[in-house]
């Protein structure tokens, strides 16, 4: 599949000097990789969590500006004595090899800069960031970084065995070339008091604990949430979108301008549809979240809990996750930095985020909206 003219390149952005070998930490196989958390909310704690019980990795230091939250992460992770900060820069200053950055989205692009200039690994969740600048700083950002040191995103899904095994048949040619991919997220968030209509925050503090509530901070639910399924798409057809068409709103009552529902049609190299449909109108506890690509030859259907190869009527295979996809992606994280087995996916990661923002767009101007109109903006 031909894939469309990069508008911003993986080398040359900037041309910044590697660092010092001494700085680029971990690379001892013999020596347990040491992580410091940045930003222990729920998904931080949770990712750090994993590391601590499922790799070899330790978790000596964590990173937040609310004491509580690092106190919860503290015990959630089983930690004794860890280093405590509420500066991040300090944390980077300190002797760990890794960082997890799981801040709020509109931070991303500041703390992931600032990583890359310590010399240290990365975790970083996604998305990349908020708007088009915040993925343009991640990419330069990317390509100033020593190329020994490893930058996952947490697309867990690229990590998944479930994912991969799915991926594996689907290049074998088994389905034949993919003419239609579609994705869906469908969750709820749960009932309660209604929420009282709030004004956008103003300080710091404010954007961090409101930070999921409004589109400039988090990026809208395409961005922040469906974005995960967005990576899928780009992996599985080969690249990023030419163009995309959509429409969403909001249908319930909420604090802030987040919309509830979306859906949204990309259009790939060669004319190839997928579509997305991403809400949180589902009743409570309901949740069904998949993707499927379909050919001449059959059908592949994926999720974080099983894959599904479907070839004709009572002919398809279905297996479950032997377990969550978020450790198999914390474990060849920690396992690359302990062998020196470098990876930077920064980019991708950035591109996939793209893509959900070229999404939210469309909605935005309910016309088709291309990638090259969107770099350009």
């Amino acid at each position: 599949m031909q894939h469309p003219k990069q508008d911003v390149t993986r080398r040359g952005v900037v041309q910044n000097a590697l660092l010092p070998l001494a700085a680029v930490r971990g690379s001892a196989a013999n020596s347990a990789v040491t992580v410091g958390l940045i930003g222990a909310g729920e998904r931080g704690s949770f990712v750090a969590e994993l590391m601590a019980k499922h790799t070899p990795a330790r978790v000596v230091a964590l990173c937040d500006i609310f004491e509580e939250k690092a106190a919860a992460a503290k015990k959630r992770i089983g930690l004794e004595n860890p280093r405590l900060y509420s500066d991040f820069r300090q944390l980077l200053a300190s002797g760990v090899d890794a960082v997890i950055i799981a801040t709020p989205v509109f931070l991303h692009a500041e703390h992931f800069e600032a990583a890359v200039k310590s010399g240290k690994h990365i975790y970083i969740e996604k998305p990349a960031a908020v708007d088009v600048e915040g993925c343009r700083r991640i990419m330069k950002a990317a390509d100033s970084a020593d190329r020994r040191l490893n930058i996952t995103f947490g697309f867990q899904r690229r990590y998944g065995q479930v994912y991969r095994k799915a991926k594996a048949v689907a290049e074998s040619g088994a389905i034949g070339a993919i003419h239609l991919a579609h994705a869906h997220f469908i969750k709820s968030v749960g009932v309660g008091k209604m929420p009282q209509k709030l004004p956008p925050p103003v300080t710091e503090k404010e954007k961090i604990v409101h930070w999921g509530e409004f589109r400039e901070l988090s990026g809208d639910l395409i961005v922040e949430n469906n974005v995960h399924l967005i990576d899928v798409l780009n992996w599985f057809l080969g690249g990023r979108p030419v163009s995309a068409l959509g429409a969403g709103g909001s249908k319930t009552p909420k604090r802030g301008d987040m919309r509830d529902h979306n859906f949204v049609a990309f259009e790939y190299p060669d004319g190839v549809q997928a579509q997305l449909s991403g809400t949180t109108l589902a009743p409570p506890a309901y949740r069904d979240v998949t993707e499927q690509f379909f050919g001449p030859k059959g059908m592949i259907e994926t999720s974080e809990n099983h894959w599904r190869h479907f070839r004709m009527r009572e002919q398809e295979t279905v297996e479950k996750s032997p377990r969550n996809i978020s450790i198999d992606a914390v474990a060849e994280f920690v396992s690359r930095v302990a062998e020196g087995r470098p990876e930077n996916t920064a980019i991708r990661g950035a591109e996939s985020t793209l893509t959900a923002i070229l999404g939210r767009i469309a909605m935005d101007l309910r016309r088709e909206v291309t990638w090259e109109e969107m770099m350009k903006a």
